[in-house]
């Protein structure tokens, strides 16, 4: 690591152990749905091939929350890897665009409070958005273009997508000052949805639950009823 970090950089320093008392455990399994050699991470794994797998088939987050990078040495896209079963790949990942898990490391949330705010251009000029303990999944929807340039995370952590909807490239926004979209490694500054990394220390549940979709209305009751049935056991005059 060079000598002259950038806030992101410098955070990375010491964030394998996460908050004060937070614990860590994710395993790892060489195949799909938990088959195959495996191996328990605790702590930062610069590769999985130190731990003897050559590649990641799914795995089993039992404290966290992680973020798992398609290359080695924390480097590619990211996946954000919050408490649960992964028993594929597509299921910490809807980007399409990578197969592979291949280093990880735990995520720091500091604190129960979420506060972000996202700029149009680099160096936090241009339109802002904040964003204020809500996860938001389409910034179109708020009124906010989907171009962001700079990022300041004053509280929490926040994971943000390329695509409405919590879809497409996740880009990982621990607490600190993002000037410019490479901070984040992001190919452009396009983020369409963002949401808070939650972790079991501040949060009862530990991991993100996609909401059920609104059940379909059913049909309208008749206004106007028919003339009442007489029983089976009723004749006629």
């Amino acid at each position: 690591m060079s000598e002259q970090q950038s806030a992101p950089e410098q955070l990375a320093v010491g964030k394998s152990q996460g908050g004060a008392g937070a614990t860590y455990k994710v395993v790892l399994f060489e195949f799909e749905n938990f088959q195959g050699c495996k191996a328990e991470i605790f702590a930062e794994c610069k590769g999985v091939t130190e731990k003897g797998l050559e590649k990641v088939g799914s795995l089993i987050v039992e404290s966290g929350p992680w973020v798992g990078y398609d290359r080695h040495g924390f480097t590619g896209e990211q996946f954000v890897l919050e408490k649960g079963e992964y028993p594929r790949w597509d299921t910490w990942t809807n980007s399409q665009s990578s197969y592979s898990l291949l280093s990880l490391r735990p995520l720091k949330v500091d604190s129960a409070e979420h506060k972000l705010h996202l700029f149009e251009n680099p160096k936090f000029t241009g339109r802002k958005m904040e964003i204020v303990d809500d996860d938001v999944p389409s910034l179109w929807g708020h009124g906010f273009q989907d171009r962001v340039a700079s990022v300041k995370s004053l509280n929490g952590t926040w994971v943000g997508y390329m695509y409405p909807g919590y879809r497409g490239q996740q880009f990982i926004f621990e607490r600190g000052d993002f000037k410019h979209w490479n901070d984040w490694e992001a190919p452009a500054p396009q983020i369409q949805s963002v949401r808070r990394v939650r972790d079991m220390q501040w949060h009862k549940r530990g991991c993100f639950i996609l909401p059920d979709p609104a059940p379909a209305p059913g049909p309208d009751p008749d206004p106007t009823p028919g003339p009442p049935v007489l029983p089976a056991s009723a004749g006629t005059s």
